[in-house]
């Protein structure tokens, strides 16, 4: 047990020295005891204490120490429960106090006890002739160690509420005590006294309960001290204004009165300052440093607390420093207890002379926080620095605001907030002001003005241009009303600036148009950028109020301002683009409700001249989108766009008509200008076809013919073929919603499978363009089609487009392939020409690379959706560590899904992919290559990395392991030796990439694969040691590797009850043993195979210095003799795990001559499934000769054994052989012996005994369908 240090039980602050502590070896004789009175003030604060309690004290304790515990235990009861007022139970306490003081004390000793989690309870006995530290020993010796939760830390509402009403009852306590109890020289000295004492031990819920009860204390004296010196001051006014009085006026006898209450109320506050002195030094100094970040987190929230509330006392250096040290805490909570304890400090601007010295010392650390891990600290620390900024506009210096102004463009939203609140305060806090009476200035000459240029600057300063949209989100809740002061930013843009004033440039322009579209965005939607949200968010019905008006206001505002805006742009991209987006925001029902209707026609014309004006993809979809987003049927103004849509398309059409049908005459060289016109309206027809169904003019025709000649001719420009690829994909697409949406006529659905399947052949064409962007194009194309019009489509009860699936051919999956291949899996310096080292280089980089990953995941999801083979994707995972870091995550993500689809053709893909890497290694190092070589290592590598994608459930994958390694193993037998025979076959290596897999197959599967790989050994395969045949033996000891566990937990069970006594007697036998369970492993099909019952062939064995493992000819190891012997007398065909069926005693068994004296290469399965029927039935007629020779071999190992026990040294060398003899073949006497006593079938001990039942009942074997992953074709036997 922890023993806390000894501590007085009573101690006395002397009235008449001084009141402050100079150090903290003022309160102890001990180093480790925090407060320690003098001997003599400690005997006579005694004596007090004990007369006190008057005759009979004892008896009365004795006589209410059985109520005691339940008045305890009703004490803590109702604080923790909280349900009643907190006033009354101190009142009850304070008068049971004024009764009998020493029982109440021991009551409230008690409290503190059990609100430590501590089980035990101080006696009257204790409490009377027991020291603190010996109460705290007691105590800690009866503290539940059984659990380390205590009040303080326990879950569950009830325990949260604790805390707070553990604290209030500390505070009312003090608060009720304040005038008299608390100066009785007995309450509060026991009290202080016990809580330093339960702060120093070691017990974490001792100390961290009595911390806490101790800084609440502090807090409360406190408070208790500030109200003693308010009066202090009035009485001293009183005083001084009763003084100077006339000597005829002045009252004498209440200048006594008051010199009187000065006095008592200046004793008082001197106790106070002992006693707060006193928890200082005794447990904050020690505290604040502790190893429990709580703790830690506690003290310096209270002194915080101190330093705020009475700050003439408290708030100075050396109180400060501690606040300052503790920003450094490796804890995130303690850091945030800094700076919350800050906040309330700096928000007092009449404390900031007293900080000065705090500020200079500790702002960099403050500034360096705003960058914190912790996103909590980083906030509450930019808030101290808006507190300091708006206290002090000087102490920040223009570096560190700097720090703070980049985090408005933090993804984190609680940091980018509070940082945009200090930009505002910096940049935006100083506004111009308006005279009393004038006019309020609107527009260009409003005060908002200077600030929204400010802002443009320091959006373009900041040179994060494309984050306009997170500027704008940060400044929202500070800066709203700026930000939605529409008015002013139109009249910047359109008003001519006035005399003196500096106008915009077009780069200014530029950012003020993006910061209105995103404040725009952000009062119509009310929710943060994409890549800030925290998730939907239900809006309070004054936010949605405030949404339709600031709708309303915006759209009355732009629908007058937007066509001059465009008027005036027209000609520049970029901004045009910005303003066109703002109609989306619009309500629309204000330009009828408003009579806006000019304004929209003005708003037509301008976009279609932009249309007529402009080339530019973005500025195309911009007005398509504006079309579509004022296109809705629900509004009044639906046929005033419909008509100028019309009226525009109809033009655009026929124009390209009539260019197409110029440009495709015979005969005539198309010139330049041609192409040109040909492809801008190619380019306005596309762009306006995706968000509108152009299917009343029949572009698919046009556009089938410009392609079909551009593959005839081979010299259409590439932009031409690109855009009108995307025009007939929209063709189709739009076709088929209209197909979908309900018009099933035979027609429709003829002309579309009709016109899709041609498109598709086009662009199959397209994949051998010379161009690269034209392939890239009509891949892309062609996988999206060839996945909407995938078998997919029909789901969903949409049976009736089942004529519309169309699955890709051979060639065409083939051609898909091969265009992965060769422009997906590149290096990075093969697509790019560019110098290496510049900026533009590097961002030509990431494009194409973005361009890479775009056309692999078009592929990958032909896979997932099974619309190619998924045997294809071989190719795909083959390349998983090659390009791990370009495109890592997403084959990752594609094994996953097909996974899902089918475990048993997704690991089939897996192992044809480690097998075309093979033949490709083969291919390039020849045969003799060196295993360590990097390219053999990578492929095990990757095979390594496939291993683990499997996860960690093995049932689920059972199935798709075992077909796993069936095909590794065909594949390694495949190829025979071009050496001949006698030599490894080619693709024996591949059983080492094969071996990485073996940790994922269960015991029963392991020995049935490793039988699987039998049936394409041959006996002389099994002996061999050479190098070249080291994949063989280390994928088959991968295959042995936990399964022979099921025999040997049997064996090991029934011989450990024999060996039992031997091993208490003496330890020389421990090698026999050993040598014997190595021998047990030895499969004994070897040992009879020969056919041969000769002894001196086990003695030629037993002799070998070195047991190398044997070959796996059968699968009798699995099982015990007595299994077998049963089985070959019923004739069962079950024998190997219901997997192969073997002859029954009724076939014709061959005669051992008739054996193949030189086993072939590939031996065929009814030759070696002889060869295992004649080794049973030799191993039949041996066991009548075990059974006879069983009892003195026995005998010989108890013999050998007690000559063993009796030299005492050990074995001596001459005896090991005959000992290993006796011990194995006693074992394997045992083993018999315990299969014919308990006749149990094998299938019942698949597991260790150490497994519980639940798991063997799940692991049977029928979970494992062997003849899903082995044909007849294969095996040569019939399956079950």
């Amino acid at each position: 047990m922890i023993a806390a240090p000894e501590l007085p039980s009573e101690f006395h602050y002397p009235q008449d020295s001084d009141t402050r502590f100079s150090s903290d070896t003022d309160f102890s004789e001990a180093p480790d005891v925090s407060i320690n009175p003098t001997k003599g003030k400690g005997g006579k604060k005694g004596k007090k204490g004990k007369g006190g309690k008057g005759a009979g004290g004892a008896g009365r304790m004795n006589g209410h120490y059985q109520e005691n515990g339940m008045e305890n235990l009703m004490l803590f009861e109702v604080v923790k429960m909280g349900k009643s007022a907190m006033q009354s139970v101190v009142d009850d306490w304070i008068e049971a106090y004024k009764n009998d003081r020493d029982m109440a004390l021991l009551d409230l000793i008690n409290f503190f006890i059990q609100c430590s989690g501590c089980k035990g309870v101080v006696s009257g006995e204790m409490f009377r002739n027991m020291q603190n530290s010996e109460i705290i020993r007691r105590m800690t010796e009866e503290f539940d160690e059984d659990s380390g939760d205590y009040p303080l830390t326990m879950a569950g509402p009830l325990w949260k509420k604790f805390k707070g009403s553990f604290c209030e009852f500390i505070a009312v306590l003090v608060r009720q005590c304040q005038y008299s109890i608390i100066y009785d020289e007995y309450l509060m000295d026991t009290v202080i006294s016990l809580l330093t004492g339960l702060s120093d031990s070691q017990v974490r819920a001792f100390r961290h309960t009595s911390t806490l009860a101790a800084m609440k204390l502090m807090t409360a004296l406190v408070n208790v001290a500030l109200n003693l010196s308010i009066n202090m001051d009035n009485t001293q006014r009183q005083y001084e204004t009763e003084r100077n009085k006339m000597v005829a006026k002045r009252a004498n006898d209440r200048l006594e009165l008051l010199l009187q209450k000065r006095k008592e109320l200046q004793e008082n506050q001197d106790e106070i300052e002992n006693m707060m002195n006193a928890i200082f030094k005794g447990v904050f100094v020690h505290r604040y440093r502790d190893a429990i970040a709580e703790i830690r987190a506690i003290t310096i929230e209270e002194i915080g607390m101190w330093m705020k509330l009475y700050s003439d006392a408290f708030l100075n250096d050396s109180y400060l420093k501690y606040v300052g040290w503790t920003m450094h805490d490796k804890q995130g909570e303690v850091r945030l207890k800094c700076l919350t304890a800050l906040q309330g400090l700096y928000y007092n601007r009449e404390l900031n002379t007293r900080l000065e010295l705090f500020t200079s010392r500790f702002k960099d650390r403050i500034v360096s926080m705003t960058l914190d891990k912790e996103y909590d600290v980083a906030v509450q620390a930019i808030k101290l620095l808006t507190l300091v900024l708006h206290s002090t506009d000087e102490v920040l210096s223009p570096e560190d605001c700097e720090s703070v102004y980049h985090l408005v463009y933090s993804a984190h939203r609680p940091v980018a907030i509070a940082a945009g609140e200090f930009l505002f305060k910096k940049l935006f806090s100083t506004r111009e002001p308006e005279e009393e009476g004038a006019p309020k200035r609107r527009g260009r000459q409003s005060p908002n003005a200077n600030l929204l240029k400010t802002t443009v600057f320091f959006f373009l300063e900041s040179e994060l241009h494309e984050h306009a949209a997170y500027l704008v989100d940060s400044l929202w809740e500070s800066g709203a009303d700026l930000l939605k002061d529409w008015e002013c930013m139109t009249s910047l843009l359109l008003d001519d600036p006035v005399p003196g004033e500096e106008a915009l440039t077009d780069r200014q322009e530029t950012a003020l148009i993006e910061i209105m579209l995103c404040t725009v965005r952000q009062a119509a939607e009310c929710h943060p950028p994409i890549g800030r949200g925290t998730g939907k968010r239900v809006m309070t019905a004054k936010e949605k109020k405030t949404q339709l008006d600031d709708r309303t206001r915006m759209t009355e505002l732009f629908a007058v301002a937007l066509p001059p805006l465009l008027a005036k742009y027209s000609i520049d991209t970029e901004k045009v683009t910005n303003l066109l987006q703002l109609p989306q925001f619009f309500d629309l029902d204000i330009y009828t409700t408003g009579r806006l209707e000019k304004h929209l026609e003005a708003l037509l014309r301008q976009i279609r001249e932009i249309v007529d004006k402009h080339t530019d993809t973005e500025v195309l979809e911009a007005c398509s989108k504006t079309y579509h987003a004022l296109s809705n049927e629900e509004f009044t103004i639906f046929n005033r766009v419909d008509i100028a849509r019309s009226q525009l398309l109809d033009e655009m059409v026929d124009k390209f008509n009539r260019l197409l049908e110029d440009f495709l005459q015979e005969g005539e060289e198309p010139d330049e200008d041609d192409a040109y016109q040909v492809l801008s309206t190619l380019k306005r027809i596309a762009a306006f076809h995706n968000a509108h169904d152009l299917s009343q003019w029949d572009l698919f025709s046009s556009n089938f013919k410009l392609l079909n000649t551009g593959i005839e001719n081979g010299d259409m420009p590439e932009q031409i073929v690109v855009h009108a690829l995307q025009c007939t994909h929209y063709v189709i697409l739009w076709h088929l919603a209209k197909v979908s949406e309900g018009s099933h006529r035979k027609e429709d659905m003829v002309s579309l499978r009709k016109q899709m399947r041609m498109f598709c052949l086009m662009c199959q064409r397209y994949l051998t363009n010379v161009n690269t962007t034209v392939k890239e194009q009509a891949f892309t194309i062609l996988c999206d089609v060839l996945l909407v019009f995938s078998h997919q489509m029909v789901s969903g009860g949409r049976e009736q487009l089942e004529p519309l699936v169309y699955s890709p051919d051979d060639s065409l999956q083939t051609e898909l392939l091969s265009f992965i291949l060769h422009h997906v899996f590149i290096d990075q310096d093969d697509d790019s020409g560019s110098t290496d080292g510049q900026q533009d280089d590097e961002a030509a980089k990431i494009e194409a690379l973005h361009k890479r990953r775009n056309l692999l995941a078009a592929y990958c999801k032909l896979i997932i959706y099974n619309v190619v083979e998924m045997n294809t994707g071989a190719d795909i995972f083959k390349q998983y560590m090659r390009y791990y870091n370009d495109y890592g995550d997403i084959i990752k993500e594609t094994m996953s899904k097909t996974r899902q689809i089918d475990k048993i053709q997704c690991a089939k893909t897996l192992i044809l992919s480690l097998q075309q890497l093979f033949n490709e290694m083969l291919s390039e190092l020849g045969t003799g290559f060196d295993r360590s070589s990097s390219a053999f290592c990578g492929i095990k590598e990757l095979a390594r990395r496939f291993s683990l994608t499997f996860g960690l459930d093995q049932v689920k994958t059972r199935d798709a392991i075992a077909m796993l390694h069936k095909d590794g193993i065909e594949f390694a037998f495949k190829e025979p030796s071009p050496q001949g025979e006698g030599n490894p076959p080619l693709h024996l290596a591949f059983l080492d990439i094969l071996s990485e897999f073996s940790s994922k197959l269960m015991r029963q599967d392991k020995r049935t694969v490793h039988m699987y790989l039998e049936r394409f050994m041959t006996f002389q395969m099994a002996l061999q040691r050479e190098d070249c045949w080291l994949p063989l033996i280390s994928y088959r000891n991968s295959l042995q590797a936990g399964g022979d566990d099921d025999n040997m937990s049997v064996v090991s069970g029934y011989s450990s009850r024999g060996s039992s006594v031997r091993s208490k007697k003496t330890k020389a036998a421990t090698p026999t043993a050993t040598v014997a369970a190595a021998k047990r492993k030895l499969p004994e099909a070897e040992e009879s195979s020969s056919g041969s019952t000769d002894v001196s062939w086990q003695h030629q064995t037993m002799q070998t210095p070195v047991m190398m493992p044997s070959p796996h000819l059968t699968s009798t190891m699995m099982r015990g003799p007595g299994d077998m012997r049963e089985e070959a007398k019923r004739g069962r065909d079950d024998s190997y795990m219901g997997v192969y069926a073997l002859p029954s005693d009724s076939q014709q068994q061959p005669h051992p001559h008739t054996l193949p004296q030189t086993p072939q290469l590939h031996q065929t399965p009814i030759d070696y499934n002889t060869q295992v029927t004649w080794m049973l039935a030799q191993r039949q007629q041996e066991e009548v000769r075990q059974q006879q020779e069983r009892a003195m071999n026995y005998a010989k190992l108890r013999t050998n054994l007690q000559q063993a026990i009796r030299r005492g040294t050990g074995l001596m060398e001459e005896d090991e052989e005959p000992i290993v003899e006796d011990v194995m073949m006693s074992s394997e006497g045992r083993m018999e012996d315990l299969n014919e006593g308990m006749d149990f079938d094998t299938m019942d001990i698949d597991l260790p005994p150490s497994k519980n039942r639940r798991e063997r009942s799940e692991l049977k074997p029928d979970y494992f369908d062997p003849g899903s992953i082995m044909d007849e074709s294969v095996l040569g036997v019939s399956m079950f």
